[in-house]
């Protein structure tokens, strides 16, 4: 008979704890908006029929989109101030406090507004697919139930386990299916002759959304710069990267782009047009900057992220020289691809330092200590 025990046993309990008490947590929210969003629900569609999207009134999809935003928020919040005290997390106490309000109201932003662009795309989904159909108040209350239950849960275990490269990828997403929904909701049809910045001056919602998109992925930028910053600092003290200031240099650079872009959503070109070309120009500034400039102000990372960097830029050369002089497209799509490119080279540059940290902390760690064995002697 043999007994092991194993040293890292109350380390892994421990962390066991933490992941089934976020668990527990993300269940109790995901049950409190459901119940709260339910009764709303119950309240507004009592003694009708109401459609899933589309038509006079209220629809089910609107309430369940709006409940899921709503909700989204307020768990993502709290869920993301709670988180501050898990493993990993702790440099969170740190920062400023203006600073964490505008980081926690940013991620929590993103989340809800994810969930909710999700969950109308459903119901619209729905209703096309079942035309002309309506519900009664029990279903309605249900659908509405089951998408603001649903949205807080998966928000809270997401906000408890934010991680640079999880912000990258928030990031993308939320630029992505946003931009999407507001060409999908556009009323004017041929928007995409003009410019791509013709979507925020229509005065409708699509309008609303794109400028709205704009202003929250600013922020969005300016907030994961903590993240990018703490990771490059770890890098500078590992002796990865060799000038100490660029920790610095490249989070107000990527500050300055996340101000530049919310600009954009903020002065609409119909609102004023220097304003909001200057800003996209400050934008591709700070970007040519960050691309350009890497191979100096982060030496020390291995030499085929440059050449991602290289890439990245002869490519958006040759997309501009497609759109002028060859005039192979129009203004509208050299704007969607330089978009792409940019975001693109954005998520790849946070996942690389988020990988060289990973392989650095695992160099670096001790090895695991040896499993103790003890094999009492036989007893005959």
């Amino acid at each position: 008979m043999s007994v092991k025990v194993d040293a890292g046993t109350s380390g892994g309990a421990g962390i066991r704890s933490t992941r089934l008490r976020v668990e527990s947590e993300a269940v109790y929210a995901g049950t409190a908006a459901g119940v709260v969003c339910g009764i709303v629900a119950f309240t507004l569609f009592i003694g009708r029929m109401t459609p899933l999207w589309g038509g006079d009134g209220l629809w089910v999809g609107a309430v369940a989109a709006i409940a899921a935003l709503l909700a989204g928020i307020i768990v993502g919040y709290v869920g993301y101030w709670r988180s501050r005290h898990r493993p990993g997390q702790e440099w969170r106490l740190r920062i400023r406090p203006w600073k964490f309000v505008l980081d926690a109201t940013t991620v929590a932003l993103v989340h809800a507004a994810l969930a909710a662009i999700f969950t109308a795309s459903v119901f619209v989904v729905l209703q096309r697919s079942f035309d002309g159909l309506e519900v009664d108040v029990i279903i309605g209350t249900i659908a509405v139930v089951a998408a603001a239950g649903a949205s807080a849960y998966l928000i809270y275990l997401s906000v408890s386990e934010i991680t640079t490269r999880k912000m990258a990828t928030l990031l993308v997403s939320f630029m992505a299916l946003s931009t999407l929904a507001s060409i999908a909701a556009v009323e004017d049809e041929y928007w995409w002759e003009y410019h791509f910045s013709q979507l925020g001056t229509a005065g409708d919602f699509s309008a609303w959304m794109f400028n709205t998109t704009l202003i929250v992925a600013g922020f969005f930028v300016t907030t994961f710069t903590l993240y990018l910053h703490r990771d490059l600092t770890t890098l500078v003290e590992r002796g990865v990267l060799v000038h100490r200031w660029a920790p610095r240099f490249l989070s107000v650079t990527f500050v300055i782009l996340g101000v530049m872009l919310a600009g954009v959503g903020l002065f609409p070109v119909d609102v004023n047009m220097a304003v909001h070309n200057g800003c996209a120009s400050g934008m591709a500034a700070a970007f040519a900057v960050m691309v350009l400039g890497s191979p100096y102000i982060l030496k020390g990372l291995p030499r085929r992220f440059f050449v991602i960097c290289y890439v990245t830029f002869a490519v958006l050369i040759v997309s501009f020289l497609l759109f002028t002089p060859v005039a192979y497209y129009n203004l509208t799509a050299f704007e969607l691809v330089a978009f792409t490119i940019i975001f693109s080279w954005i998520t790849v540059f946070i996942r690389f330092v988020d990988a060289v940290v990973a392989a650095t902390s695992d160099a670096a760690a001790p090895p695991a200590p040896p499993t103790t064995e003890v094999v009492p002697e036989a007893v005959s």
